[in-house]
């Protein structure tokens, strides 16, 4: 692949007269991939922008917070698709019952890749925030085939040494993409009389056993409790977090839904 210096150089060229077999003999280049660059497919600058993963971590300039977040949203109801030339779109599915948790995203998604469209695309119940780039599978290597329960989950050691110094922002994506804040309430008698108690609770439900695992190895980090339950029959493990002190953890630092 060519930079955009060289793409640039073998265009001027051709701007000069030279014929498209002339400046291919002058630059070492093929006629066709000049003719190519002179018909309009010369990638913009954002698209041939340095991979933000460099030597095994994180351009320094990228958000880690958002990115720490971003991630939860991903592993929960992300995905990532690849279009023409290698141009992938990343989407994540936020329900429409809670605008807030949009653009939460949408400004999450725009943080650690600021130079690049971040759109909204709807659907019944539901709105996707999309934005596209040669490079979110550099951000998200646990892209792949299939879906995510069906293959290995692991974080590369510079995701999880985001992760450790952000997991309240990994913990809430996740919470914000398949979990959520309810209110429980039982009755007790108590001194003959019957009342009405009620109680908040958070729940975490996937499919992936190695996400169902991150999620509570980053819960047991930040000192949280929690109970899982046994698989149901759609191969679902649900996560609940009950303990008062442990909601109140969680409470401040993430909260529900809006």
């Amino acid at each position: 692949m060519y930079d955009m210096a060289t793409r640039r150089r073998a265009l001027e060229l051709h701007a000069t007269g030279l014929t498209f077999s002339q400046v291919g003999r002058a630059t070492g280049i093929s006629r066709s991939a000049i003719r190519g660059w002179a018909s309009g497919d010369v990638p913009s600058p954002r698209m041939t922008a340095e991979c933000p993963v460099r030597h095994g971590r994180l351009d320094p300039d990228r958000p880690r917070a958002d990115y720490s977040y971003l991630l939860g949203l991903y592993l929960g109801d992300g995905c990532i698709s690849e279009g023409r030339r290698s141009v992938h779109a990343l989407r994540i599915a936020c329900g429409d019952a809670w605008p807030g948790l949009i653009d939460e995203c949408a400004r999450a998604v725009n943080a650690v890749m600021p130079h690049n469209k971040v759109q909204r695309v709807r659907a019944p119940g539901c709105t996707s925030v999309v934005s596209t780039s040669k490079h979110w599978p550099c951000l998200f290597p646990q892209h792949g085939r299939g879906p995510k329960h069906l293959r290995a989950i692991a974080l590369m050691p510079w995701q999880q040494a985001i992760v450790d110094a952000h997991p309240w922002e990994f913990l809430r994506g996740l919470i914000h993409s398949d979990g959520c804040r309810i209110t429980n309430w039982t009755v007790r008698t108590v001194g003959g009389v019957r009342k009405r108690y009620e109680y908040p609770r958070y729940f975490f439900t996937n499919t992936s056993t190695d996400i169902i695992r991150l999620f509570t190895d980053t819960l047991d980090a930040v000192g949280v409790r929690w109970k899982a339950s046994k698989p149901r029959a759609t191969g679902q493990v649900n996560i609940s977090v009950a303990r008062k002190e442990s909601v109140a953890l969680m409470d401040a630092h993430i909260g529900a839904k809006y």
